[in-house]
């Protein structure tokens, strides 16, 4: 399974940004999907998670801010990032993990600044 990250960028706090993540390969039907991010200097952390049954959980500092969701026709998660602050900067990763394996996307940055 290959994973590709999209849509990071720069934004003002208080902006959104919709981040996606396209598996490719071998998709099976029963999966995790997962977005970590990785601030400078910091311990890489758990944002938020969706089940192919479509369950979700948010670490708290995003909850209602951020809303992961899966759209199975085009294998694709996607991360919407509202009310960004300058504390969301960072490089946000998405991780996909079924019976075949985990497997990790490449990161795409986040910066929240004015």
């Amino acid at each position: 399974v290959q994973l590709q990250a999209s849509g990071g960028g720069l934004v003002q706090p208080g902006g959104s940004l919709r981040l996606a993540c396209a598996a490719s390969g071998s998709i099976v039907s029963i999966f995790a999907m997962r977005w970590y991010r990785q601030a400078p200097g910091k311990q890489r952390e758990l944002v938020a998670a969706i089940s192919s049954g479509g369950i979700t959980d948010y670490a708290d500092s995003v909850k209602g801010r951020f809303t992961i969701s899966n759209d199975n026709a085009k294998n694709t998660v996607y991360l919407q990032m509202n009310s960004l602050k300058p504390e969301d900067t960072a490089d946000y990763y998405c991780n996909r993990q079924d019976v075949l394996g985990s497997y990790w996307g490449q990161g795409t940055q986040v910066t929240v600044s004015s």
